[in-house]
């Protein structure tokens, strides 16, 4: 009951699966806190946040095949949906296909949005495109989803349901139709759509799908919420019910799943810090960290709204090109810097990157996509979080007492 994802070969030749996640924002959200599939993606992780830019992205692919790795295929997905913000999806894939023109290109998305960028997609030579569908039902969608967003507006329930399943055939057809290949992705919960996996097979089918995953919901606890693990036996039956509409895809092998399920955070909402989070250590002509906070205590202002910035770093200063590994001396706070004058522009935020030009970091609670991505342009990375500032520089210099040891946030 099983086949290799079309999306893990090209033309016969090994090699490596890498996943790009330049989705900063999520257009639908899972009412049922969906941590991700059971499987790791093929690149061995699930996407960090936040999410990568653009070029940030291209770079991290150079890097990935200057060490020797082979890499056949890139993969756009999370820590969002690449069609909440489709300039950042587009434009990754211009970039990776103007650097790499022989390299296959795949997307993994909801589908929503999707239809008015398949000529886009064409022209850029996206081979495969993963369909996450729950649901062909608008009243089982509505079970499944706590809000469907498609553009600024969160859409009313129903609406939004009805919104999803029509976008989604439509993308699918469309999809199709361009010469592109899609499968789709059902995750199963049970109790509410395991016994509606047929059914959405039986839809895919008709639209033109080549193949479909079927995943296990895993809660982050088995023992919380009215929604269990699904069990073999119900993925068993669910699996054979898709089975007799198309070919059920093996989502277990470690060759690759071009599939990254995640409910998770990027530049539009906050994220986690943690020691696993890949981002990598301030350093070089960036030693530096600064946070916007009311109080030294914890991450709570805005972006636009804070009136200054405490700044943090190794007490003794970084040795001569080196990196955050080779820090000399505590890491604790080292000043307080103004922000500069509110309600100029772009001009404000090239202003704040000049006055963070030491700083590989800027923590804040919030904030908005145009400075996030104007102040990524200068080598400035936002991260939106809420938590205790000691202990988030802790982790971001390689440690690890997030949320520990609350106090002042003065020497970490």
């Amino acid at each position: 009951m099983s086949g290799a994802p079309h999306c893990m070969h090209t033309n016969g030749r090994p090699g490596g699966w890498l996943l790009l996640p330049v989705a900063p924002r999520s257009n639908a959200r899972s009412r049922h806190g969906d941590p991700g599939v059971s499987t790791p993606c093929a690149c061995g992780t699930q996407p960090a946040s936040p999410a990568m830019l653009p070029h940030e992205a291209l770079e991290h692919l150079r890097t990935v095949m200057e060490s020797g790795a082979v890499v056949n295929t890139v993969g756009v997905a999370g820590p969002g949906d690449p069609f909440a913000v489709p300039h950042r999806t587009l434009e990754t894939l211009h970039l990776v296909r103007a650097a790499y023109p022989h390299i296959t290109l795949c997307v993994t998305t909801n589908g929503l949005g999707v239809a008015s960028h398949v000529a886009a997609l064409t022209e850029l030579g996206v081979g495969h495109v993963t369909l996450l569908m729950d649901a062909v039902d608008p009243e089982l969608v509505d079970t499944l989803y706590a809000w469907i967003r498609p553009g600024t507006r969160t859409l009313r329930p129903g609406e939004g349901a009805a919104l999803l399943v029509d976008e989604q055939a439509v993308a699918l057809a469309a999809l199709v139709r361009a010469g592109i290949e899609v499968t789709v992705c059902v995750t199963v919960y049970p109790g509410i759509n395991d016994a509606h996996v047929g059914d959405i097979a039986a839809a895919a089918k008709v639209l033109g799908a080549s193949g479909i995953y079927v995943l296990p919901f895993v809660p982050a606890d088995a023992a919380a919420g009215p929604v269990p693990a699904a069990d073999a036996a119900t993925m068993d039956a669910a699996r054979n019910a898709a089975a007799a509409f198309l070919p059920v895809l093996d989502a277990s092998a470690r060759d690759g799943l071009p599939v990254a399920r995640r409910t998770g955070m990027g530049c539009g909402e906050p994220v986690a810090v943690t020691a696993g989070s890949g981002l990598p250590l301030p350093g070089g002509n960036r030693p530096y960290v600064a946070v916007a906070s009311s109080d030294g205590f914890e991450v709570d202002e805005h972006l636009g709204h804070a009136r200054q910035f405490l700044v943090y770093g190794p007490k003794d200063g970084p040795q001569t090109g080196s990196m955050a590994s080779s820090m000399t001396g505590p890491v604790e706070l080292l000043g307080v810097r103004p922000a500069p004058p509110a309600g100029s522009g772009d001009a404000r935020w090239e202003a704040l990157a000049a006055v963070l030009s030491d700083c590989a970091y800027l923590l804040v609670s919030s904030a908005g996509q145009r400075p996030v991505e104007c102040l990524a342009g200068k080598g400035l990375r936002v991260i939106q979080t809420e938590d205790n500032i000691e202990g988030l520089v802790d982790v971001l210099y390689g440690g690890g007492k997030k949320g520990k040891n609350r106090g002042k946030g003065r020497t970490v």
